[in-house]
């Protein structure tokens, strides 16, 4: 995949992102670790399960109400025109919590998505991923 010089690369989990600028050409990126993101992800109250003493979905509720924060971050950073080129990696159901809180200008500028978790890994297997798909 060829990726255009400066076009944003985030890594999203349960807990974390990583964002990622390619620094180099676009026939030969070089990706370049920016200062993580400023996330607020403390606002649960729009997730659709609860937590109780005889459901456990703490967990699942910290990570949908992660996945949504760093959504709202990417929508603002589109849409204050930082970002004109994305592509987001992570696990199967992140990337599909993330999909549901994309603005249209989000979905206009992501140039790929990977559905696997790459966070902490090198940039080779990042690229790697981006060119395979997977």
């Amino acid at each position: 995949m060829l990726l255009p010089h400066g076009s944003i690369i985030a890594l999203v989990d349960g807990t974390t992102c990583e964002i990622y600028r390619n620094a180099g050409s676009e026939a030969e990126p070089q990706l370049a670790l920016l200062d993580p993101p400023m996330i607020d992800s403390t606002n649960n109250s729009n997730v659709g399960h609860r937590s109780s003493s005889g459901n456990h979905a703490d967990r699942q509720v910290h990570e949908d109400a992660h996945a949504r924060a760093v959504a709202a971050w990417l929508n603002e950073q589109v849409l204050s025109g930082r970002i004109k080129n994305l592509a987001i990696l992570a696990p199967p159901r992140t990337l599909g919590e993330l999909r549901r809180h994309y603005h249209s200008r989000t979905r206009h500028v992501l140039r790929k998505e990977v559905a696997k978790e790459l966070a902490g890994f090198p940039a080779e297997a990042i690229m790697a991923a981006l060119h395979n798909g997977s």
